[in-house]
């Protein structure tokens, strides 16, 4: 029984690493695909691939799609917030700056979403590791930024404002998604996804008018791994692991996914992170890991 326990645990714990990596390795996919696709057409094209391929999961399954009108506004909201705003600020963010430093960067969701508890929602209590967690995070962060501000007024500057951005709208959008209670959570990504492609589709059309691009294999690739691995199989690894090992588990991708992601950017893009970066990038990590880890509790508790 034992062995049996520990095999189970060294499954959901190699899917753990793997959701990370999926995550992680998404910004990589990004950059590739934003060499020869716009940003709204890839955006769009990473939604309306993934969703589709979510909503066959759950067919799958036997889960069926709320048909009211109601739910459907609701994943409309969580949409904008979850991946028409931000993913297309990531893309077009990643036009400008390394996948590495995006990594970093939009790794802060934690951080973000705790302050904008502990000042709007108050769900959650204010604890000194918490609060530890925001100086450090935000710290790394404004090691980031910060010191470019002074050497780069340009694009750069801007690109990384941008993906900060994106990352306060995931912020809005954790909390947000805490209404989606009742729901199997496949319904939500799903429809979400699906109600983002139908906003991201038009503005790609007016836009960008993708008919007159002229996409490379490796950026019709990365996209297609972008929206297979990185958006509808992370998905459907990280519902699971909501089941075995828990919300508070599961949040660990948030720190892991942060050196997996700048490693593979720097093997797979030949990137590199400058010194002040590298301390950022532990200052985040050490945020983020204080954010997200659960502290010890006095007696065991026994998974049920």
């Amino acid at each position: 029984m034992d062995s049996r326990q520990d095999t189970n645990i060294a499954v959901e714990l190699a899917l753990l690493v793997a959701l990370a990596t999926l995550w992680g390795g998404s910004y990589t996919f990004i950059k590739l695909g934003v060499a020869t696709i716009s940003p709204i057409t890839l955006i769009a094209a990473r939604t309306t691939i993934a969703g589709l391929l979510l909503l066959v999961v759950m067919w799958a399954r036997g889960i069926r799609m709320p048909t009211d009108a109601a739910t459907w506004q609701r994943f409309a909201f969580q949409a904008v917030l979850n991946s028409v705003i931000p993913w297309t600020l990531i893309a077009w963010g990643e036009r400008h700056v390394d996948a590495a430093l995006a990594t970093i960067l939009n790794s802060a969701g934690p951080i973000f979403t705790f302050l904008l508890t502990a000042v709007v929602t108050h769900h959650e209590a204010t604890t000194p590791r918490k609060l530890f967690g925001v100086v450090a995070g935000m710290a790394g962060i404004l090691l980031i930024v910060g010191v470019d501000a002074f050497h780069d007024m340009g694009s750069g500057i801007i690109a990384e404002a941008a993906i900060v951005a994106a990352t306060i709208c995931y912020a809005c959008a954790a909390i947000f998604g805490r209404s989606f209670k009742g729901l199997d959570p496949m319904a939500p990504a799903a429809g979400s996804l699906l109600a983002g492609a139908a906003v991201l589709i038009p503005a790609s059309l007016v836009v960008e008018q993708p008919w007159t691009l002229s996409p490379s294999p490796s950026s019709l690739l990365a996209l297609l791994a972008l929206a297979v691995f990185s958006t509808a199989a992370a998905f459907a690894i990280y519902f699971r692991l909501i089941q075995t090992l828990g919300s508070v588990g599961t949040t660990a991708q948030a720190y892991l996914r942060v050196p997996i992601g700048v490693a593979i950017s720097v093997a797979f893009l030949g990137e590199s992170l400058s010194r002040t970066a590298w301390i950022g990038l532990a200052c985040v990590v050490l945020g983020v890991a204080a954010m997200t880890i659960p502290a010890r509790r006095q007696a065991s508790v026994k998974p049920s």
